[in-house]
Order: structure tokens, then sequence, then C-alpha cells
């Protein structure tokens, strides 16, 4: 029997490692201007984005998720409970580290949005940029979230700018698709209904279709925000600080508790967020 047949013949090959490394070698060489640029411009967006997180007293931010929590649930012990699982974070002596994974968070997410919500209105309208974007957007969400450091370290080097632009990659996805979906799920009825009373395109889009649309939207704005809470951590690996970096060093050093309270701590930061931002898309779907 024929080797072929049983095991994949090695003079059919396709080498697409080198086209990749010449291709991010030869940014690195020629577009170092671009990223030095971009670094500084990131940089100074995370210094921002820090100094306001940090300047916000501890026990100022507890006030405000207790607000927003029952002003979202009207549930008295809901709001306690979040209050509470916050401070715990506190107690185990990881606030500055929270705040500084906050900082990362924040950043990624607003650049995911303002990137993300216009590309999905686009593709909403055009088949053509659907069926360019889509396989684009399969494969940012189904890459191996650890493959995204790579080409980000070798172009902007170690620590959390790099870490932004991975964590974007990754968390960009949902905005799009699902800003896409809620436009196009609109009922064309009530579509046409505006475009009957002289309702231009841009008036129909911004009063009309995002209006119905943003239960929808605000589901992508969740899924965003969570994947990138799940990839910040992934970039402790690239030097990025906050409450990662402590899971890390706890693997470093066999040392299971450092770890497990930077995990916990991460859980609670994520349940918080993510019941929070449900909440306020609830809200947005009886509204209408």
């Amino acid at each position: 029997m024929p080797d072929w047949i049983l095991t994949f013949p090695e003079q059919i090959s396709i080498d697409i490692r080198q086209p990749i490394d010449d291709g991010i070698q030869y940014m690195v060489v020629h577009w170092n201007g671009f990223f030095d640029g971009l670094t500084s411009i990131l940089r100074g967006l995370l210094d921002g984005i820090g100094a306001v997180i940090n300047h916000i007293p501890w026990w100022v931010l507890l006030i405000m998720v207790f607000a927003l929590t029952l002003k979202a649930t009207h549930k008295w012990l809901r709001a306690i409970l979040y209050t509470a699982l916050l401070f715990f974070i506190g107690t185990m002596g990881l606030w500055v580290l929270m705040n500084q994974t906050l900082t990362i968070v924040v950043a990624s997410v607003l650049i995911s949005l303002l990137l993300g919500f216009p590309l999905g209105i686009f593709i909403a309208f055009s088949k053509k940029g659907y069926a360019l974007v889509r396989p684009i957007l399969d494969l940012m969400q189904t890459m191996p979230s650890f493959v995204y450091l790579i080409p980000a370290v070798m172009l902007l080097g170690l620590g959390n700018v790099p870490a932004v632009i991975a964590t974007t990659i990754y968390a960009v996805p949902p905005i799009v698709r699902l800003t896409c979906h809620g436009i196009q799920q609109v009922n064309s009825e009530v579509v046409e209904a505006a475009q009957a009373f002289g309702s231009t395109k841009m008036q129909t889009l911004i009063k009309v279709q995002i209006p119905q649309a943003m239960s929808t939207i605000m589901t992508g704005v969740n899924q965003t925000i969570m994947m990138a809470i799940a990839m910040v951590v992934t970039c402790s690996m690239i030097g990025a600080t906050g409450l990662g970096s402590e899971v890390i060093i706890g693997i470093n050093r066999l040392d299971s508790g450092r770890g497990f309270a930077a995990g916990i701590a991460i859980v609670i930061v994520a349940i918080v967020i993510d019941r929070l931002t449900q909440e306020v898309v609830k809200s947005d779907g009886e509204t209408e």
C-alpha cells in the first residue's frame, strides 16, 4: 500500500510561515515611525484613563457601583452584593491592580467601539462590505488569543500598549457583528414609514434604526467588554500590568494563594460589569 494513502505526502507543501514572518519584519523595519507614533498615542490614552480611574477614591467608586446597580435593577440586595464584592477586592490588597486592569479594559473597549460601531453600520448597508468583513471577523474570533501577542510584541514591544492592540483585535468582532445584525433586523415597515414622512437615510439611521437596534447593540457592547477582560489577563504574558500579572507571578512561583486571589478578583470585576451591562440591555428592551 502506498504511503500517501495513510500519510499526507510531504512533497505537497505550502509554506505560509516565512511570508508572514517577512511581512512583520518588513513592518518592523519600514513602519517604525508609524508604530512609534501609535505607541505614543496609546500611551497617552492609557495615562489619561489611568489618571481618571486612580483619582476616583475607593469609596466613591463603591457608591457609584451601588447607585448604578440600584438604578438598573431596583434591588437593594443586589446593589449591596456587588458593592461588597468590590470591597472584598480591596481587602485582598488588589485595589490598585484592579484599577490597572480597568485602565487597559476601558482603553481597549473604547477603541473597539470607535472602530467597530461605524464598521457594523457600514456592513449593515453594504452586501459587498459584509461579504468582505465577515470572513475577517470569523478569523479574528477563532484565532487563538495567544497568536495576537506575537506581532504585538514585535511591533510595539512589551507592556500595556501592545496589550491594548491585542485586546482590541480580540474584542472588536462582537460589536461589529451585533451592530450589523441589530440594524438589519429592524422592521422594514418602520423604516419605510420614516422615509415616507421625508426622513433622509441619515435621519432614518439615527432616529429609527439605531434606537430600534439598541438592545442588540448593547449586547455587542457587553460581549466586547467580557472578551476584553479575558484578553487583558492573557496579555499579562507580554508585560501588561494589573490582576493578570498577579496570576502569572503565582504560576511562576507556584504560589496558589496569590494566583487564586487575583483570579477571584478578575471574576468579581467581570461579574459586576457583565450584570450591569446586561441590566442596561434589559432596560433598553423594555423601553422598546
